[in-house]
């Protein structure tokens, strides 16, 4: 399995005072155990609440993080949150001192693309992946990287 995969799921939707929040878990490996991480956005239209389509603004990450063996452990252990720890693990992303929450969002995306693109080289040195695959691998998630680096003028002075 490669390195620094995302994997992003809807876990639940919290309403604080009245204004409904979903809370997403973003699962990444970071070669030696998975990582899950909570991200609160809020939701702007309560027909695509309703409809699971949910339209959300940039959002912010909880600090905490949920460890796993697999990413099925992370999941058992988002969904065993209640309502009142997530509520909880809400306010402490919201303590949080980072305004730029999208911009930071982007950089962790970039630097995870980065952290692959490395293992993908170090297994092709070893000898552990075909050249035509590695090749092909590191050229998508080069072009991912660009894409990402485009983007970063979208969320640059955005809370």
């Amino acid at each position: 399995m490669p390195l620094a995969t995302t994997n992003q799921l809807p876990l639940s939707t919290i309403t604080i005072d009245g204004v409904p929040f979903s809370v997403t878990l973003i699962i990444t490996h970071d070669g030696i155990e998975y990582i899950g991480r909570l991200w609160f956005a809020e939701v702007h239209n309560d027909e695509a609440l309703f409809a699971g389509e949910i339209e959300v603004d940039a959002g912010m990450p909880d600090r905490g993080v949920l460890p796993g063996r697999t990413e099925v452990e992370v999941v058992s252990l988002a969904n065993r949150l209640t309502d009142e720890e997530l509520l909880a693990r809400y306010h402490r992303a919201r303590a949080e001192k980072r305004r730029y929450h999208g911009l930071r969002r982007v950089t962790v995306e970039i630097l995870s693309h980065i952290r692959y693109l490395n293992q993908v080289a170090v297994s092709l040195r070893r000898g552990l992946l075909d050249v035509d695959a590695a090749v092909q691998e590191m050229d998508m998630t080069e072009a991912q990287v660009h894409a990402l680096v485009k983007s970063l003028r979208d969320h640059a002075g955005r809370e």
